[in-house]
């Protein structure tokens, strides 16, 4: 039984249903999704050692949460009715509180209860990869990087045009600036298609990158380098600008797949290197499930 918390974040809720299916395909599991209460409630529960919001429900062997609002609910769940409380991010209150954290290796961390991944998790699997299938994932300035619309858009036109013979698939991301998707779609090529964030519906973009062979991302878009090669694309590094380069968590983290060549800079495809898919598969809500079950759940 996972119990499984959910604060309304789409990006929290994506780490954990990754990893909740990487463990249903292991083992299976009856998955329940848990509503947070108010602070009161869960301030209740701990003392009273009654978690309300699962009281119908069989005692969890699994309470899985992402984002700092569900780290007190898990603990509160777990004094109620037992089970290991898994969290996946660097928590806020002290991690030996938890029985496992999921951390990204970016955020330097260490230690007993610690499972270190290359990025936070995701439910992306790969399909049928198309040969000639590509993606062009564009995102926007943000406090890690800036923009460049005009440098941009030359890449992507470079792209398009040297490698002709790939049918290429360009989507945009609530940042990218209005300018920028509008001289996207004004880009005028036989073997690239424009569908704007507002076109696409929830399955889209995890569809695409399981049958697309190719995906070019720009820099600042990490999550979705991650879910690229979860996908087992052969993925691109578009250049975007960066703000103190270095000195920012998530760049070291894209800096280093860059030297374990599991991604390609744009710089250095325009020398001559090749994407490639990531060998072996790149698959780190697997990697973290196969730990739970072999070491909580096999016996079980």
């Amino acid at each position: 039984m996972v119990w499984a918390f959910s604060d309304g974040k789409a990006g929290h809720e994506n780490q954990t249903r990754g990893l909740i299916a990487a463990l249903v395909r292991r083992v299976p599991l009856d998955v329940r999704w848990i509503k947070l209460p108010a602070y009161a409630t869960t301030l209740a529960s701990l003392m009273t050692r009654r978690f309300l919001p699962g009281a119908d429900l069989p005692p969890p062997d699994l309470l899985i949460g992402a984002g700092h609002r569900t780290h007190l609910p898990l603990l509160a769940a777990r004094r109620a009715r037992g089970g290991r409380a898994i969290v996946l991010m660097k928590p806020s209150l002290p991690r030996v509180w938890f029985d496992l954290s999921v951390i990204p290796e970016h955020d330097n961390v260490t230690g007993a209860k610690v499972f270190t991944t290359r990025g936070a998790l995701n439910p992306v699997q790969p399909g049928a990869k198309r040969a000639r299938a590509g993606l062009i994932l564009i995102g926007g300035p943000s406090r890690h990087h800036g923009w460049r619309e005009k440098e941009l858009l030359a890449q992507i036109e470079e792209i398009v045009r040297r490698e002709a013979k790939i049918a290429w698939t360009l989507t945009t991301s609530r940042r990218t600036p209005p300018t920028t998707t509008a001289r996207l779609a004004a880009l005028r090529a036989k073997n690239l298609k424009v569908v704007p964030v507002q076109q696409t519906g929830p399955g889209w973009l995890p569809e695409q990158l399981a049958r697309a062979a190719f995906a070019w991302v720009t820099e600042d878009s990490v999550s979705m380098v991650y879910e690229a090669l979860t996908a087992g694309c052969a993925v691109g590094l578009l250049a975007v600008p960066a703000r103190l380069r270095g000195k920012k968590k998530i760049q070291r983290g894209v800096e280093a797949l860059t030297r374990d060549k599991l991604v390609t800079l744009f710089a250095a495809w325009q020398r001559g290197a090749q994407l490639a898919p990531p060998s072996p598969p790149f698959n780190e809500a697997a990697r973290v499930a196969d730990w739970i079950v072999d070491q909580w759940l096999t016996a079980a």
